[in-house]
């Protein structure tokens, strides 16, 4: 062991000790068809929880010693790690909590590739079929629990925000733990933190030892904004749309925090899904919150949903500026109109299985310099249909911005160029500019580099 690197064998805690000898070899494996790559990169992820950086080849290039192996014993399975990072344990062994984060990743890795993708039981090209995927995946992660209860807010937010809205995003959760509410974020640090932060002290006052504090992250992120250690049920989805959908499925809520260009693809995603003429008269109560030095952001946004995609996205939500009580009150509220929607319709409360999501919304877009520039962003679209390709671009920008083969391609070939209708791609600049003037599009730097151009 030495200062900056940790040597160490851990039993896994919580969820699948133990692998066949087919899982393990593919674990191991680095060829192709093998899982190692994506699982020393979620681990080391999930070891590095403290860090302050979001730039994922830092993390990658300071741990490249970093390895994950296996003994098998009568016990069940050990993992083995070398040139470990040392926030992961305390006195020489590892926090508990991470050992549990560190199962969840052997569990998804393991399930996604043998269930989901290779089994033939799921048609990816398929609307019902990528639905039934992810509700398999959270299902085998135990984010079901019955019997349910409507009472799980999704806290969307950046993880490039000031400790003034970090603050906040700890009072709003607070609040939401003294109600008896559950919180789920998308697991890293910032505005994902802070409000399950505040609500295990409301979960602690109201004496509710079964809090909790769920985080969904995918492989693309997940090593730019690792899991904190809050997180108690942790599940990795295959990409970012599956990601989205577990949030919209899961949640009986949504709460948006400031954030950057992450958070405004988080905000035009669920717009769209509401937008979608089957899910009107639909209840998805959706709030955005800040403390006061946040209001800008929140009225740029709002200037472009009502630019973009019209009076009926912005009915869809309301903005609450310095009122952490007020957050939660209304929350409340909505939950009701959700728990009696669901109850006149027979709905289940653990999975929103009548939600209507688009293909669109749920086709994995890959970040390349010919998709982001073939984007259709037009004035002759449906709202919903813009909100998509809208959302499609922000996913572009966020991969550019934390993705280290996204960064790696735009360094050797240039940024991306997003084209559309002059009046759309203005409105765009405008945003955009805001948010790198607020310093909201990385954390790891002042001097942000765009990773696009706006044509």
């Amino acid at each position: 062991m030495s200062e900056k690197f940790v040597d160490a064998e851990v039993w896994p805690e919580g969820s699948l000790e133990v692998l066949s000898q087919f899982e393990v070899d593919q674990l191991q494996s680095s060829g192709s068809g093998g899982l190692y790559p994506l699982l020393r990169r979620c681990m080391l992820a999930v070891l590095s929880a403290d860090s302050v950086s979001d730039d994922a080849r830092e993390l990658l290039k300071t741990y490249e010693d970093f390895e994950v192996g296996f003994i098998r014993q009568d016990r069940g399975l050990k993992l083995t790690l070398k040139n470990a990072p040392p926030e992961a344990f305390v006195d020489g062994k590892m926090i508990r909590g991470t050992r549990e984060l560190l199962s969840a990743v052997l569990r998804d890795i393991v399930f996604t590739r043998n269930e989901i993708v290779d089994s033939g039981r799921f048609d990816l090209t398929t609307s019902d079929g990528i639905t039934n995927a992810v509700f398999h995946i959270v299902r085998n992660a135990g984010l079901l629990t019955i019997p349910a209860s409507v009472n799980l807010v999704v806290c969307w937010g950046g993880h490039a925000i000031s400790r003034d809205e970090y603050d906040y995003s700890k009072e709003v959760g607070y609040e939401l733990g003294l109600r008896g509410l559950n919180v789920c974020t998308g697991c890293g640090p910032g505005a994902m933190k802070g409000p399950m932060k505040g609500a295990t002290i409301g979960h602690a006052k109201q004496r509710i030892r079964a809090g909790r504090y769920v985080g969904i992250t995918e492989p693309g992120i997940i090593a730019a904004e690792s899991p904190n250690p809050i997180v108690n049920s942790l599940v990795i989805m295959p990409d970012m749309e599956k990601r989205l959908e577990g949030f919209v499925r899961l949640g009986h809520g949504i709460i948006v925090f400031p954030g950057g260009v992450g958070t405004a693809e988080e905000i035009l995603y669920l717009l769209g899904v509401l937008l979608h003429p089957d899910n009107k008269g639909q209840p998805l109560p959706m709030i955005m919150t800040g403390p006061a030095s946040a209001e800008p952001y929140f009225r740029e946004i709002d200037e472009f949903v009502a630019a973009t995609l019209g009076s009926d996205a912005q009915s869809r939500y309301k903005i609450i500026i310095d009122n952490p009580a007020e957050v939660a009150k209304q929350m409340n509220t909505g939950l009701d109109d959700v728990l009696a929607f669901r109850n006149k319709h027979g709905d289940a409360y653990y999975f929103n299985w009548r939600l209507m999501i688009d293909e669109d919304f749920q086709r994995p877009f890959v970040a390349t310099h010919a998709n982001m520039r073939d984007l259709d962003i037009g004035e002759d679209l449906a709202s919903h249909e813009l909100a998509a390709n809208l959302r499609r671009a922000f996913s572009g920008i966020v991969s550019g911005n934390v993705r280290e083969d996204t960064a790696a391609i735009i360094e050797r070939d240039g940024p991306f160029e997003i084209r559309g209708s002059q009046r759309i791609m203005d409105l765009l600049d405008k945003l955009l500019t805001g948010f790198v003037a607020q310093h909201r599009m990385k954390i790891s730097r002042d001097d942000y580099d765009p990773c696009y151009v706006i044509k």
